[in-house]
């Protein structure tokens, strides 16, 4: 059976650097930080006052009232960047087949805040059982992906992948199969993640997962630096339109990039913390790298899982240097995630945009906040400290690993 090629035609982002996804690009190339104190709710008893919050979004600019207080957050975010992309695809609903058309997305924790809120009322109430009708259809991971089916009629393959900070790239590369064995034409993939409130900051905060760095909060992202101390929550959405290449020229569609292959693997170590060899890691970019038929040498960016963290950002690494060999040395890698802080099931999602965006214009996003050399890293490695570096990007890997073991690697290059 030949495979299909598939391409990407549409982008849609909302993230704490940015709203749309070029504002989200423009501000990962100025090396803009999206941290700053919680707003959304009191954080002053938690080990943990900060995250990376989308800023400016009234659900009421998208949605009418009896709509959107019908869905969670991140399923209103998930409708948001959905219509963005599907918009940017330049795709006519009228003359596509929507039975071929299908929506995966990805979420790893879903309507955290409604689980939270209906639990806390009943426990602070009279006994008595009094829930929202909404609740569970507010709360389950997979409902972004049915509201995003049932507002635009699609009919095709219909899930959420659910792989804790992988789920995204999960979703993306079960999309991928798809249209590539033919069972259907355009994917709506990506995910979405609102987990910024008291469960889910005291509940990272329990597993010491969190930086606590409340007085350095702008620059408390800082992936490959000695003096690390946990991941930045974050929240937020991405949103990829992959089509079968023959369908989009058939439509004269603009052509993104091309999805070229993915990875998946598991650590088969430990519940939370990384392999610390990277064996997973370096498994899942071999896999990848196999599967888009692809050497080594062909890969000039990888967006790293890079979390923060001080086990992660050593295993990573060490996974690309066993991976690529000398070939190590002739990449840029970059952590997004200082920027945008960890978007956890939507991380896949945004990371993907940033490869995709990398190989268009051919300029790598930075690592930023980085001011103290790790001994544990290899300081020949290409980080992109600081600054965006130009380069051409002809393929870029983005990497996204998950509690549980879960890795994931999509490949991206040049149409």
């Amino acid at each position: 059976m030949e495979l299909k090629r598939v391409v990407v035609t549409g982008l849609g982002a909302l993230t704490p650097i940015g709203n749309t996804a070029d504002e989200y690009w423009k501000n990962l190339i100025l090396g803009t930080s999206g941290a700053a104190m919680i707003t959304q709710f009191d954080a002053s008893k938690f080990k943990t006052q900060f995250a990376c919050e989308v800023k400016g979004f009234d659900y009421l600019d998208h949605f009418d009232r009896k709509e959107g207080r019908k869905l969670d957050q991140f399923s209103q975010y998930a409708m948001v960047v959905a219509e963005e992309a599907i918009k940017n695809s330049g795709i006519d609903l009228d003359s596509v087949d929507l039975s071929r058309v299908g929506v995966i997305w990805g979420s790893g924790i879903g309507g955290l805040k409604t689980f939270q809120d209906e639990c806390m009322a009943f426990a602070l109430g009279d006994g008595t059982p009094r829930f929202n009708p909404f609740f569970i259809p507010k709360m389950i991971a997979d409902i972004a992906s049915g509201h995003i089916s049932i507002k635009y009629g699609f009919r095709g393959p219909n899930f959420t992948t659910v792989s804790a900070c992988a789920s995204s790239t999960n979703a993306l590369i079960d999309s991928f199969n798809y249209i590539r064995l033919g069972k259907a034409k355009v994917m709506v993939t990506g995910g979405s993640e609102a987990a910024v409130n008291e469960a889910g900051v005291g509940g990272f905060n329990a597993l010491k997962a969190l930086s606590t760095n409340n007085e350095n909060f702008a620059s408390a992202s800082r992936p490959f630096d000695s003096t690390r101390d946990g991941f930045v929550l974050g929240e937020g959405a991405g949103c990829v339109i992959l089509e079968e290449l023959d369908h989009a020229l058939a439509r004269g569609a603009n052509i993104l990039a091309e999805l070229a292959g993915g990875g998946l693997s598991a650590d088969a170590y430990h519940m939370t913390a990384p392999h610390p060899e990277g064996i997973g890691a370096s498994s899942v970019m071999r896999y990848a790298l196999e599967d888009a038929e692809m050497h080594r040498n062909e890969i000039d960016y990888i967006n790293v899982h890079g979390t923060s963290t001080p086990l992660g950002d050593v295993a990573e690494s060490r996974a690309i240097k066993d991976v690529f060999g000398d070939d190590a040395y002739n990449l840029n890698i970059s952590s997004t995630k200082s920027m945008t802080g960890h978007l956890l099931g939507a991380a896949g999602a945004i990371e993907a945009i940033a490869c995709i965006k990398a190989c268009q214009e051919d300029i790598v996003p930075p690592t930023i906040n980085w001011a103290n050399a790790d001994p544990e890293l290899d300081s020949k490695l290409n980080f992109t400290f600081n600054k965006a570096q130009k380069r051409v990007v002809r393929a870029a890997m983005s990497n996204t690993f998950g509690f549980g073991g879960h890795n994931t690697a999509a490949i991206f290059k040049k149409y």
